[in-house]
């Protein structure tokens, strides 16, 4: 357990490895204070059983037989130590399953390293322990791996590295010699180094985790304030959108507009006999009249422009065209709504449309709604006329 290095100096690996195991043990209790995730407690568990296997080698057994069943009880917490840090990968998506049929496993390897090293003596839990040792180390490994791969979280990459190096550590140690409980100074360099790269490399997941969580936070938080925005600026009713909408657009279109020379029109449109509707049949068949003609007004336009409720049965629809193609268009609406609701409406029921032009030079738009407002007035007095 203690052995000479160069220059005279004393080592003992087991208790430097379980001062460091240790030390590790404590910042990671600190850190589950501060961000208590369930890994981080498995995490806080594999090192302090990983502590107490190093520690139990540290004094010198001057009996045999507890020197060997000592060392049955290390090898033992040094593969529970690995399995609890193959627990620690699945702990990170979730709770994971600890099913009874594991004790069944787990019970035997009790029973062997309890009562062989008494028989037997060191040598029957020397290699059958540090090979288990290493399969935990690399189920562990290959699990963080993993879990690297679907989150792409570095801290997860150097864990499962250092883990598999382990394995390859202890499968190694596991071919020398079982007679003695202590490793040399330069394995026990080489296990503090892989120890101290893995703890640093939790740390790194536990860090890249919060900010992962913060991101994702801040992800939901932007979807929500967009839904809130939604909800503001969309006409509960029609399901279009509405004046305060067109208030934080119309700036952006105009400034397009003047900038790449880009046509743009207003049409303003009045559902014609809508009073008779709500006086005759009720305010609810009005509602349904308009979310009628919103859904109408939306399937017949283009995706880049926009329909807006203006207010009680008005409706203003914003498109990318020259007047005389807006104009155009006021006619196909008003033919197309007729020949689709005929049926499904009291009679007189159709559209009325003015069109306006938005010039390159504009500086007032609501001038330009006001036009297509008066021209809507007239189209909708010319169809009184007509009837």
């Amino acid at each position: 357990m203690v052995k000479a290095v160069p220059g005279g100096a004393v080592l003992n690996a087991q208790l430097l490895l379980g001062a460091a195991a240790l030390l590790v043990t404590g910042l990671l209790f600190l850190l589950y204070f501060y961000r208590p995730r369930l890994y981080i407690r498995y995490w806080t568990l594999g090192w302090s059983v990983a502590a107490a296997s190093s520690l139990l080698l540290a004094p010198h057994y001057t009996n045999p037989q507890l020197a060997a069943s000592v060392y049955g009880l290390s090898q033992l917490l040094g593969i529970v130590a690995a399995l609890v840090f193959v627990i620690s990968a699945d702990a990170y998506r979730g709770r994971p399953r600890l099913r009874t049929s594991y004790a069944l496993v787990v019970l035997p390897i009790l029973i062997w390293f309890a009562l062989a090293p008494l028989v037997l003596g060191q040598v029957a839990v020397h290699g059958p322990g540090h090979l288990l040792i290493a399969g935990g180390f690399a189920a562990a490994g290959i699990a963080h791996l993993f879990l690297m791969r679907q989150t792409r979280l570095l801290g997860a990459a150097v864990v499962g590295t250092m883990m598999l190096a382990l394995a390859v550590a202890n499968g190694w140690w596991a071919l020398g010699p079982a007679d003695s409980m202590a490793l040399t100074a330069r394995g026990a360099f080489l296990k503090l180094a892989l120890y101290l790269a893995m703890a640093l490399g939790m740390q790194l997941l536990s860090f890249e985790d919060l900010t992962y969580e913060l991101r994702l936070a801040n992800r939901r938080l932007e979807d929500t304030q967009e839904e809130l925005r939604d909800l503001v600026t969309r006409d509960a009713l029609t399901g279009c959108r509405n004046r305060r909408f067109f208030d934080e657009v119309i700036g952006k279109e105009v400034s397009r507009h003047r900038r790449y020379n880009t046509p743009l029109s207003l049409l303003f449109i009045d559902v014609n006999q809508f009073k008779v509707i709500n006086d005759t049949l009720g305010h609810e068949t009005g509602d349904a009249v308009l979310q009628r003609v919103a859904a109408f007004l939306v399937r017949n336009i283009r995706d880049a422009d926009y329909v807006f409720r203006w207010g009680g049965d008005e409706f203003l629809i914003l498109i990318t065209c020259r007047r005389r193609e807006a104009e155009r268009k006021a006619v196909e609406l008003k033919a197309a709504f007729l020949r689709a609701n005929a049926a499904a409406l009291p009679a007189g029921v159709g559209l009325s449309v003015g069109c306006a032009e938005v010039p390159l030079d504009t500086r007032d738009v609501m001038e330009i709604v006001r036009q297509a407002d008066e021209r809507m007035y007239t189209d909708k007095r010319a169809i009184a006329d007509a009837q």
